[in-house]
């Protein structure tokens, strides 16, 4: 089968990685989606470059590119606007992450495109949100989701310094975000027969990756300190090290529930017993000492040794710190189906796979990111038919 939304046709204006994140969701789903280019191409298209990738690939274009096709427009122009604008008159969804005041001056808004096609669900991503003093602003994700929404802050130690994003991180997370808002808006006009504007943001993405925190502030005007490892509150909620180096989280979020289980796996059943690790709050009040302790019984095996004692115990939750090579050895990586084959000619590439999938309409990635305008002639000999007819 060919995708729960196989049938719609996606027209994307998208640049860099949200929008084309969002439109590569769909696609992956089974929309056919139609990538407007300028004569330059998707900026997007130059990450291979940028990473000094030597290889003739640029896997983060290809990520968010797959199953496209590509037609180049100029838009400077008033055929290229024309073009575009018919094939928006036909389309079920627009996907764009292009600021709002240049699709304004594009002709391209909503208001313009809706007036012509109004079952047209457009989807829109912006750095800061469509109304405030930075609603044009340009932004990128390191920018407004990771800087802005407080994500960096949170993750940095006290003293230190923020840590870096990793690519893609706030786009991805707010691609998914607009994939999920139309299809909602998808749903709606079935039962309306009217589309509508659906939009999110880089800002409000980050803001909601952390509203466990930022929720917390509002409603208490308390943050929540961020965490050091070597006095944790909770010793059963920490990393530690086992003697070959590697690295594996611990996580008895439910302290009482899951020191028993901790005790026996490190061999110290009489700690149930010390009035010092009794309960909760006094495994708080002696953290340092009991970290320390952990570290030096953790240091004695390797993690695959631990690895033994931890499968004997079911109330011990944990998992290693992976490593990228670790993730595609991982043997349950593959049986989630974190890796999708992506055909490409004859053979195929292994890719990772969008993070959803359809029991009773499977998707499958149809081919690899298109070559820039490479269905120009095919998409406009479309367009002449529908016009014809």
């Amino acid at each position: 089968m060919a995708g729960p939304v196989a049938g719609i046709t996606v027209v994307e204006l998208g640049v860099w990685v949200a929008g084309p994140a969002t439109a590569a969701i769909l696609a992956d789903w089974g929309a056919d989606v139609i990538k407007i280019e300028p004569p330059t191409g998707d900026p997007g298209r130059m990450f291979g470059r940028m990473l000094g990738c030597d290889l003739g690939v640029n896997p983060p274009f290809e990520m968010d590119n797959r199953s496209k096709r590509s037609i180049v427009l100029d838009l400077t122009t008033a055929a290229g606007r024309r073009t575009a604008f018919e094939l928006l008159t036909d389309a079920d969804v627009f996907v764009t992450n292009v600021r709002p005041g240049a699709l304004q001056r594009l002709g391209l808004d909503f208001e313009a495109v809706s007036a012509h096609n109004p079952r047209l669900v457009y989807g829109l991503i912006t750095g800061y949100g469509e109304t405030g003093p930075d609603a044009d602003r340009a932004a990128y994700d390191v920018a407004a989701f990771w800087a802005r929404a407080g994500v960096a802050d949170l993750l940095t130690p006290p003293g230190g310094i923020p840590p870096f994003q990793r690519g893609g991180m706030g786009d991805h997370s707010a691609g998914m975000t607009l994939a999920a808002a139309v299809c909602a808006a998808l749903l709606a006009r079935e039962r309306s027969g009217t589309g509508q504007l659906v939009t999110t943001s880089l800002y409000r993405q980050g803001a909601y990756t952390v509203s466990f925190d930022l929720n917390t502030y509002l409603l208490t005007g308390q943050p929540i300190a961020v965490g050091q490892r070597e006095s944790m509150g909770n010793p059963c909620m920490n990393n530690y090290t086992a003697s070959d180096g590697r690295r594996f989280w611990i996580v008895g979020l439910q302290a009482d529930r899951h020191w028993p289980a901790l005790c026996r796996v490190v061999g110290r059943p009489e700690w149930l017993a010390d009035p010092r690790y009794g309960d909760a709050r006094a495994r708080a009040a002696n953290a340092v000492p009991l970290i320390a302790a952990l570290d030096e019984i953790f240091a004695t095996k390797s993690l695959a040794e631990w690895a033994e004692a931890f499968a004997a115990e079911p109330d011990f939750f944990w998992s290693p710190v992976n490593t990228l090579e670790d993730v595609v050895a991982d043997e349950q990586f593959h049986a989630a189906g974190g890796i999708v084959e992506v055909p490409d000619g004859e053979s195929s590439v292994p890719m990772v796979a969008t993070p959803a999938d359809f029991h009773g309409t499977p998707w499958t990635p149809r081919w690899t990111a298109p070559a820039l305008g490479q269905h120009t002639e095919e998409v406009l000999a479309e367009l002449a038919a529908r016009r014809r007819s």
